[in-house]
């Protein structure tokens, strides 16, 4: 079980500030962000991180551990 951070639009659409999701020890970086869109599946394009650190979303090998913290933030845009 992980973490899961949500700020700012991204915890509007999620509902929550934090959520305990269950995933597996080894996952990609792609598969972990498919992961949290079964859970909140009006999620448009967001940046996340796990252990502080962006990540592209591909074919990374994440080995988690219970209580890892991933944040998911959302895109920035200005002018």
């Amino acid at each position: 079980q992980v973490s899961v951070l949500y700020f700012a639009r991204s915890a509007e659409l999620a509902g929550l500030l934090c959520e305990t999701l269950s995933v597996p020890r080894q996952i990609t970086s792609l598969q972990l962000w498919e992961e949290i869109v079964k859970v909140h599946p009006s999620y448009p394009a967001m940046v996340f991180a796990v252990w502080q650190e962006y990540l592209l979303l591909g074919d990374q090998l994440l080995v988690l551990q219970p209580g890892d913290e991933i944040a998911i933030i959302p895109l920035i845009s200005g002018g």
